[in-house]
């Protein structure tokens, strides 16, 4: 592309503009890349894609295989992850993925990855426990006089990557516009234990750093200018199994405003990605509250939705992630949007600390959960890695409220969602409060174990599959009153993974 030395301010940088296979050339075997973005967005677009090219001219020369350690924020795009991936040329991944090429690799053994909640990879990168950073490849908006950079629609890890990267790589891009500047608030206020202070965040609005981040010229040994967009997905209208689950929270919000144990304004939302959680924005934009806020890691269409109705007074997330239709409302209107969303490095978005302080709503999906309340949200049948934890046991572990969600089957009915084992899990009993599905919604707060799992059944198996765990229940029992185990949580150990071992055996957990 031609270039635009408005974009890049500095003297320094601007000697140092060379082509996407130039920069990918100076990437070794071997190296740890941090590169930036957060569910597609904010990742760099060309630089990946020209060093797969490198790889795959290196790796067809014979010799060692190329292949580098990759960490993200979360998940990026087909561009970076996918085309890495396919050419083999990824050690390891980390900390969160969503490429099915990757996810292939993973599950076949041809590739290493780490599943780290997110608010541990930064503090993690600056113990030293992952080794050495060699590598950032940041996407920015711009590069200031000065060279301060100006963030794009992610922030992600992308402080911690430039801190401390041996090596910088600047992909400078056209296609976010310039007006981004001042929606950002960087913290370069966290510290190594035992100097730590706290977070002075009260608020999911405050702004407790500044708009930009920093490099250390030395280090940047390439900029890159690209005029590409982020990966924008549409999302599909929400379904009925989706509105059913969005109608039991919002009626389970307004009892809990009714008993007192929630504001009428309620408490700063986080939700997780997908439809189900755009179909409970949207049943919250119809609903009668208002002043509602936002902390949350990424921020989709129905955030967006709220702020711009009004419901919604203030968002803080990491990242956004909206559809074509969510980005040119978002575009059109940034001057409007800048002054109500925050984006924010997410060991800040996901801070435990600041998560408990500011008491969160959180509503995460699952893959599946058991009678008494253990939550798999990362494993198909126990081995098959599906995405990652991504933030959910950041904001679970800490939320005010913790809710799980998904539909009570999949795969057509062949598979339940609940089950009597899950056959792994990331959210133990202890971290899980509510949990929906389409048959309705159990609250298992203040409720021992056999109480949980027969409301968990009552209240959200499919009725496909509910006399069957009941009857697991009431055997599991059984054994245990007959000197087998305990009654605290019974289970039937030979049976527990059953279901799940008869759906990889016949293709359907049902009996029969």
């Amino acid at each position: 592309m031609k270039h635009s030395l408005s974009r890049i301010q500095h003297p320094g940088l601007q000697a140092k503009l060379m082509s996407a296979d130039e920069a990918a050339a100076l990437i070794r075997h071997g190296d740890n890349v941090g590169m930036s973005g957060f569910t597609g967005a904010g990742y760099p677009k060309v630089v990946p894609a020209a060093l797969a090219r490198h790889i795959e001219r290196q790796n067809a020369a014979g010799g060692d295989p190329f292949r580098i350690g990759v960490w993200t924020g979360a998940s990026t795009a087909p561009e970076l992850d996918g085309a890495l991936a396919k050419v083999g040329g990824i050690e390891m991944r980390l900390p969160y993925q969503s490429d099915p090429t990757c996810r292939q690799r993973i599950n076949a053994g041809e590739m290493e990855y780490i599943d780290i909640h997110l608010s541990h990879v930064a503090q993690f990168v600056w113990f030293g426990f992952l080794g050495k950073l060699n590598v950032a490849v940041v996407e920015v908006a711009g590069i200031l006089p000065d060279g301060r950079l100006v963030p794009t629609s992610s922030i992600g890890n992308n402080k911690t990557w430039l801190d401390q990267a041996d090596r910088v790589i600047l992909e400078v891009n056209h296609w976010h516009p310039t007006a981004l500047e001042g929606m950002h608030d960087v913290y370069y206020g966290t510290a190594l234990p035992p100097h730590r202070k706290p977070i002075p965040l009260l608020h999911p609005g405050d702004r407790i750093g500044e708009a930009y981040l920093h490099v250390d010229p030395s280090k940047v040994v390439a900029v890159v200018e690209t005029n590409a967009s982020d990966r924008v997905t549409p999302f599909s209208p929400p379904d009925a199994v989706s509105q059913r689950i969005a109608e039991h929270i919002i009626h389970f919000l307004g009892h809990e405003v009714k008993q007192g144990r929630l504001p009428p304004e309620l408490l700063p939302l986080q939700s997780g990605v997908g439809n189900t959680a755009n179909a409970v924005m949207a049943g919250l934009n119809n609903g009668p509250y208002t002043g509602l806020t936002a902390y949350t890691e990424v921020l989709q269409d129905g955030m967006l939705e709220m702020l711009k109705s009004g419901k919604m007074a203030m968002a803080s997330a990491t990242a956004l992630s909206l559809s074509p239709d969510g980005i040119k409302e978002f575009m059109d209107n940034l001057d409007f949007y800048r002054q109500r969303i925050v984006l924010r490095p997410q060991e800040i978005s996901n801070h435990p600390e600041v998560i408990r302080r500011l008491g969160i709503i959180a509503m995460n999906g699952m893959i599946e959960a058991d009678i008494y309340g253990h939550v798999n949200s990362t494993h198909l049948m126990g081995t098959r890695i599906m995405n990652g934890i991504g933030g959910s046991g950041d904001f679970a572990r800490n939320a005010y409220l913790s809710i799980f969600m998904t539909g009570s089957v999949a795969k057509g009915g062949k598979i339940s969602c609940i089950v009597p084992m899950a056959s792994h899990v990331d959210h133990t009993e202890h971290d899980v409060q509510v949990i929906v599905t389409e048959q309705g919604l159990a609250d298992l707060r203040g409720l021992a174990p056999r109480q949980r799992a027969r409301l968990i059944i009552e209240r959200c198996a499919h009725p496909d599959y509910r006399d069957a765990l009941t009857d697991y229940l009431e055997r599991a029992e059984a054994v245990a009153r007959s000197g087998f185990g305990g009654l605290h949580t019974p289970h039937v150990l030979p049976e527990a993974l059953a279901w799940h071992e008869r759906y990889e055996r016949a293709g359907d957990m049902r009996a029969g």
